[in-house]
């Protein structure tokens, strides 16, 4: 199901993605609305899916990470239950912040953070190497963000 936007919903997301913990009334003053209509705009967002959650978006350099990888795997299919066990090893790892799955060559990618690059090398042999039904792997160190935005194409 996809939502019709109108000029005020584009305006209202625009404001929202650049900072998302906005009070109501400043977003409203800053998207030209009243609070009552932003308000009825944001719930109307919310309940139709178009906003799925308010979030903080965290600096990992600021709290010491200064490494991130983002390993791509293959995964042995040959067990029926491979990615569900694979995923579900992952998601115990505390340095992976996200991972997503794939149709094609790769099956899954980690993006993962460690302090430095001797911390890096822990996580990799100790709990990276032990997840269940890996076939290959392969690893992107992270040099420089050039563009990181949620922006719209609206």
């Amino acid at each position: 199901m996809s939502i019709m936007l109108d000029d005020s919903d584009r305006r209202l997301l625009r404001h929202l993605l650049a900072e998302p913990g906005l009070p109501t009334a400043t977003l409203a003053e800053r998207a030209g609305l009243t609070t009552a209509t932003c308000w009825r705009r944001l719930e109307r967002l919310a309940d139709s899916g178009v906003i799925q959650a308010r979030q903080a978006v965290i600096d990992w350099h600021a709290l010491g990470y200064e490494v991130e990888v983002s390993l791509r795997f293959t995964l042995d299919k040959i067990h029926p239950r491979a990615f569900d066990e694979f995923l579900q090893a992952a998601r115990e790892v505390p340095e992976v912040i996200g991972f997503e799955t794939f149709l094609g060559r790769v099956d899954v990618r980690l993006n993962v953070i460690a302090r430095d690059l001797q911390h890096y090398q822990q996580i990799y042999r100790e709990r990276i190497l032990t997840l269940p039904h890996i076939n290959d792997i392969e690893a992107l160190m992270l040099v420089a963000t050039i563009k990181d935005s949620a922006g719209l194409p609206l």
